[in-house]
């Protein structure tokens, strides 16, 4: 079986790496253009073309998916089957060209957190459990019959960090059973059911990643935890900007409105919530490094 692999960061590389030890036959690698990075602005390639390179599998690096260059070089490949791992919407003549179809792995149970931050999604609304699905892609997004699908808990304490790095490697399994299962034949397809209590997973922008302060404790802490450590919630303290990448509830107390913080510039920053306080455990202020409260405080000190 002629496999052509798409995908783009760290979290695509388990699924292509799997693959390629069990010995399929990838004969393509699809992956987004190199792009500047760090202080020089050097061109840098992707993690999957870096892997795909280091083991000899063709890579391209298509601009536009519907240019003619581009779809005669995929026709060329002669694909029975695509894999999709945390890459960019296809057009219909890509997803529709290999014969054995295109299937994509999801960072959620689907038909819940559909959209292109589901393992944020899901720790931001205080959910226990998540998983990963394969599904066969058609027209509207995230909506194709479901191939497989491996259910992870999720902790209290867990950040989206935790759980991507968890649902990265417990994704790449599920591809190469997805993959053995098309094999031999024995896929057995479910449609995803359209309910009313369907939760989406929308892109996540720096500027919708303020801390409100006005929730409840509990809402502010899921809140810090779905986006840490990427892209960060933030907030403002003085007249400083701080990314916060942890808190915790504690019974402090005091007379301040809610928003308002106070510390004792040595060990603790405390913000007032709808309902409570949380202390601001780890952060960076902005211009600095990450670093704990207490280390913070040794070097600054809030009027």
């Amino acid at each position: 079986m002629r496999i052509v692999f798409m995908g783009t960061p760290d979290f695509a590389v388990p699924s292509l790496q799997i693959l390629h030890e069990n010995g399929y036959d990838i004969v393509g690698v699809i992956t987004a253009p190199d792009r500047p990075k760090g202080r020089g602005k050097k061109l840098q390639g992707t993690p999957v073309k870096e892997y795909a390179e280091s083991v000899g599998i063709q890579v391209l690096q298509p601009t536009n998916l519907k240019s003619e260059e581009f779809l005669s070089e995929l026709r060329d490949l002669k694909a029975d089957l695509q894999i999709v791992v945390a890459f960019r919407m296809l057009p219909e003549v890509v997803w529709n060209m290999p014969k054995g179809g295109t299937f994509n792995l999801h960072g959620s149970l689907l038909p819940q957190y559909r959209g292109a931050a589901p393992i944020n999604w899901a720790i931001i609304n205080g959910e226990t459990e998540t998983g990963v699905t394969t599904f066969f892609l058609k027209h509207e997004i995230d909506t194709g019959s479901v191939i497989l699908q491996d259910k992870e808990p999720i902790s209290p304490e867990d950040t989206v960090g935790d759980v991507y790095e968890r649902l990265m490697h417990k994704g790449s399994k599920l591809v190469l059973k997805t993959v053995q299962t098309i094999e031999a034949g024995g896929v057995k397809l479910t449609p995803q059911v359209e309910t009313d209590n369907l939760k989406s997973a929308p892109k996540i922008h720096k500027e919708t990643c303020e801390i409100n302060w006005e929730a409840e404790s509990e809402t502010i802490r899921n809140f810090v935890r779905g986006l840490s450590p990427y892209p960060a919630a933030w907030t403002t303290l003085g007249e400083k900007k701080f990314k916060v990448y942890k808190v915790q509830s504690n019974d402090r107390g005091g007379n301040k409105s809610v928003g308002e913080f106070e510390t004792d510039n040595k060990t603790y920053v405390s913000v007032k919530t709808a309902d409570g306080w949380l202390d601001l455990v780890d952060l960076q202020m902005e211009g600095k490094k990450r670093m704990p409260i207490e280390d913070l405080l040794r070097g600054f000190k809030f009027d």
